[in-house]
């Protein structure tokens, strides 16, 4: 099988996030899938498979399990179609776990249409404040939980606890704050140890919750993110009601074979 990494959400090899990427004539077996994810060690791995009617199947796995969203490694996919299996349409269609999601290129950019989660508010979560260092200025709920806090530079200081956070009982934590940067609307970090990814460098799936919470707290539809993990990564991003548009760029890192 023909295996790709890619580094999603950037124009510069080592930046970014990275995926692996495994077209597939057939699924294999999910425990097989897992393996492979698992050998690969990287945040996440999608499989997909494509459909007589042209759309593709997409799976995604953890080194530890199987998620039902990511939005790096569907970027990645797509500008392994595109880009290395001669893919011309229009736009990409996936069917996913969480529903169709399609992904456009424009120009530079690949635009991923993913459904909008945006969170609801709960009280602070008790184990939350001592796990990452300081007092939330807002928290809510989807999936993820969000986490508000009061600056760009606390967000930055942070160095959370990972034991606590997997008390939480959710499958990550976003970190988000206002961007001190001019141009960039607000930034964000993501953690995931439930999933055995103890910071994600750069997260698509967490700005289903970050465009829908941004865009209705600064009155925008259109806005521009980055994310402060130690490789970083820029997303521009388009809230559209029940839907929204992330929108990066991707770089191939390698291209190899896997034999099972």
């Amino acid at each position: 099988m023909k295996v790709y990494q890619v580094d999603a959400f950037t124009d510069t090899v080592f930046k970014g996030n990275p995926a692996a990427v495994v077209p597939l004539e057939n699924w294999l077996s999910p425990i097989a899938m897992q393996q492979i994810a698992a050998e690969n060690n990287l945040s996440e791995t999608a499989f997909f498979k494509k459909n007589v009617d042209g759309s593709f199947e997409i799976r995604w796995f953890t080194p530890e399990t199987e998620v039902d969203l990511c939005g790096h490694a569907t970027l990645a996919a797509a500008h392994v179609l595109f880009n290395h299996l001669g893919y011309f349409g229009p736009e990409i269609a996936f069917q996913s776990k969480s529903g169709i999601l399609t992904v456009e290129r424009r120009g530079d950019f690949y635009w991923m249409n993913f459904p909008s989660r945006p969170p609801e508010p709960v009280p602070v979560p008790k184990l939350l404040p001592e796990a990452i260092g300081t007092i939330p200025v807002y928290t809510g709920i989807h999936t993820d939980i969000l986490v508000l806090v009061n600056e760009e530079n606390t967000l930055l200081a942070i160095k959370p606890d990972l034991t606590l956070l997997l008390g939480l009982g959710v499958r990550g934590v976003i970190l988000t704050a206002l961007s001190s940067e001019s141009g960039i609307d607000f930034v964000s970090r993501f953690f995931a140890p439930s999933v055995g990814i103890p910071e994600d460098p750069v997260t698509g799936s967490a700005h289903t919750l970050l465009i829908p919470f941004w865009a209705k707290r600064l009155g925008k539809k259109y806005l521009t993110a980055r994310q402060l993990s130690k490789r970083g990564g820029y997303i521009e991003c388009i809230h559209k009601g029940e839907r929204v548009e992330i929108g990066g760029q991707a770089v191939t890192y390698l291209t190899g074979e896997i034999y099972i």
